[in-house]
């Protein structure tokens, strides 16, 4: 074998970047199996993140930011190759921010900004669109004005089933009965308007004045993929109560349960917290809140698990002429149960309900769970985050206790539904080991879920007062290397009907997709197979909250754990009031991004369906397998080729000396 010159040797490694140099791969931008501080990520001049979304369309998550004015908006885009944020367009408000609501108000494929501010008189909330712009950006100058509201902000939803964004509130005029902002955009009228003041589609009267603030929701309860509504009214003297409306479509929503609230309850949050299939109502409780730290005494999470009728065990339908169903096949996930019900009652009795003490977790930091960010004005609620760190297919729990963000991981329970942190069937554990970033963390003020780069693991976004001197914006990069899928799922709505929208603006024409444009209300139910070979199901809503500075992410993000089998089947629900509002989805590959575009209504289209896998770190190490084991076969395949070839020359020399004894 001839050996290269060590002189040109030398030259190639001269060239080549040190960690290049005997290693053909780049080494990992986070080293260590943990969650690791990665900073500010770009967001250096910011002062608090208001809202996610994915404003260019390039399905990467982007930011809003607001500065301590609470009067500028600050959108940051996300640069893959750079990995850290850059900053866009800034959009400077003529008053005081109260909250964002990214959103395609005006159907035309790209996301708006509803912006909700102090308003003209003391009770009330100035609402304004800023349009987006067909080159990007904003139009800050023909702004659109929306009818005020009350202080308790306005919930956006799909009244009508058109896949446009309505809202539900009070508004301005204090008549206290709610009122739908009804879209009617038309942007062919000579002056178009966003929005109608009409009466919400119930079959009854709600008698519900929202609270103030207040955790209503946009999410399906009764088990049909369709959003119902959660909402949380006021009673006076401090008392809460909630009302759930159950969608009919064209029949319009109907009261299906409703119920007090127990006393000291915070924000609320929901997610499938045993994976059954169904979404629970997840709440904080505290005896008492400081009116100068925010921080609650006596505090309590609980989890109230919805009651439903159970997924079957077989795939035979256990049905009868005259009984009820009994369960649900798996082909028929989008079943409604008329009889589903939440049982807030905190007894030894009532299995469906769970509760357990902060002091039981953090026994040195008892009363110092933070439910209310006092350095906002006016104070924002905090609600605990949920969302599957470790990608189990169970929520994990994300808050904050004496400033620190705390991680809780759920755990299964024993056959005695003995666990810490909980009781049933899940509970709740903190690991110290590999979250001592968290730990150094004393000044936080809120905390949420995102995927950074979308790698298919969440991150933690944490707000901080600054009082550490470490900056108010720090992300988490979740590290860990777990064996587990995953799969992110996003539900547009719809606009420029499904295929590429072509925009004028002045003499140009922008041609873009529609890829950003989620919208409140689109609902998941799965099956998989686990490692045992036992089917499971769960449930997942999209954007089910947008007030009070939510944070939720456009996309929804399934933890699979440890299984590589395909998705059986996926359902994936809309707002639509058709016959089939929903589309069953069989063998999604798991660890991809799945975009799903539901025909406008009307339009006699089919649901479209797109599916991107992106690249991991193993593709690589795929490639170099290929190409050494293309390269062991072509060696091996050569090699038996020369045999073979010198056994035949062999063979036919042989015959060649052979002697023709009959031409003899």
């Amino acid at each position: 074998m001839q050996l290269l010159p060590t002189s040109l040797v030398a030259l190639i490694l001269s060239y080549a970047h040190p960690a290049q140099a005997i290693w053909p791969f780049p080494p990992k931008r986070f080293a260590g199996n943990a969650l690791i501080n990665a900073g500010t990520m770009g967001l250096d001049n910011s002062s608090r993140v208001v809202a996610f979304g994915d404003f260019d369309g390039d399905q990467f998550l982007d930011v809003v930011s607001l500065t301590d004015d609470q009067q500028t908006l600050q959108i940051h885009f996300w640069n893959h190759q750079s990995f850290r944020y850059q900053l866009g367009p800034s959009i400077r408000h003529p008053h005081r921010i109260h909250n964002v609501v990214p959103g395609d108000f005006t159907h035309s494929g790209r996301l708006d900004l509803l912006v909700m501010s102090e308003g003209r008189l003391n009770d009330q909330l100035d609402i304004v669109v800023y349009p987006a712009r067909p080159s990007g950006g904003f139009d800050a100058t023909n702004t659109i004005d929306v009818q005020s509201s009350a202080k308790a902000q306005p919930v956006p939803f799909d009244m009508d089933g058109d896949m446009k964004i309505d809202l539900l509130g009070l508004p301005g005029s204090n008549s206290g009965l709610l009122r739908v902002w009804q879209n009617s955009w038309n942007a062919s009228a000579s002056r178009p308007q966003l929005f109608d003041l009409v009466d919400p589609a119930f079959q009854s009267e709600p008698r519900c004045r929202l609270a103030d603030p207040h955790g209503s929701s946009v999410v399906d309860l009764n088990g049909d993929c369709l959003a119902d509504l959660f909402l949380v009214c006021d009673e006076g003297r401090g008392a809460k109560s909630f009302q759930i409306w159950v969608s009919e479509k064209e029949k319009g929503f109907k009261l299906a349960q409703k119920g007090a609230l127990p006393n000291g309850v915070g924000a609320m949050a929901f997610a499938d917290m045993d994976r059954d299939g169904t979404i629970d109502l997840v709440f904080t409780t505290c005896s008492s809140v400081s009116s100068s730290t925010g921080q609650g005494s006596g505090c309590s999470i609980n989890i109230a698990y919805n009651q439903q009728i159970p997924i079957c065990s077989s795939s035979t339908p256990m049905l009868s002429a005259s009984a009820p169903l009994k369960c649900r096949t798996l082909e028929n996930l989008c079943t409604a149960d008329p009889d589903f019900q939440f049982d807030l009652t905190d007894s030894k009795d009532n299995d469906a309900f769970a509760s357990f003490a902060i002091a039981d977790l953090f026994p040195s930091h008892a009363n110092e769970l933070l439910v209310l960010d006092r350095t906002y004005n006016p104070p924002l609620p905090l609600p605990v985050k949920l969302g599957d760190a470790d990608l189990d297919g169970f929520p994990d729990i994300l808050l904050i206790v004496a400033g620190t963000p705390r991680l809780l991981y759920s755990t299964s329970c024993d056959a005695g539904g003995h666990c810490k942190g909980g009781r049933g069937t899940r509970g709740f554990q903190e690991h110290s080991s590999g979250t001592e970033s968290l730990a150094k963390i004393k000044d936080a003020r809120g905390v949420s879920w995102a995927d950074l780069d979308e790698d298919g693991t969440l991150d933690i976004l944490v707000q901080r007062t600054g009082n550490d001197k470490q900056g108010t914006i720090t992300f988490i990069q979740n590290n860990f290397y777990y064996d587990a899928f995953f799969l992110k799922a996003i539900v547009l709505n719809g606009a420029c009907n499904n295929g590429e929208c072509s925009v004028e603006e002045g003499e140009n024409t922008y041609t873009y997709r529609p890829f950003g444009v989620s919208y409140s209300g689109a609902s998941y139910k799965y099956t998989v197979l686990d490692t045992s070979g036992r089917r499971a199901a769960a449930q997942v809503g999209q954007l089910s909250q947008t007030t009070y500075h939510s944070l939720l992410t456009p996309y929804c993000f399934f933890g699979l754990g440890r299984t590589n089998n395909y998705i059986e089947n996926l359902f994936v629900g809309t707002t639509l009031h058709s016959d089939e509002h929903f589309v069953d989805l069989e063998g999604v590959i798991p660890n991809s991004k799945l975009v799903v575009s539901p025909p406008p209504p009307g339009s006699g289209q089919s649901w479209k369906k797109e599916i991107f896998l992106r690249p991991g770190e193993w593709i690589p190490w795929v490639t170099v397998t290929v190409v050494v084991g293309t390269a062991l076969l072509a060696v091996i395949v050569f090699v038996l080729h020369l045999n073979e070839k010198r056994e035949d020359e062999m063979e036919r020399r042989k015959l060649s000396h052979h002697i023709n004894f009959d031409a003899l």
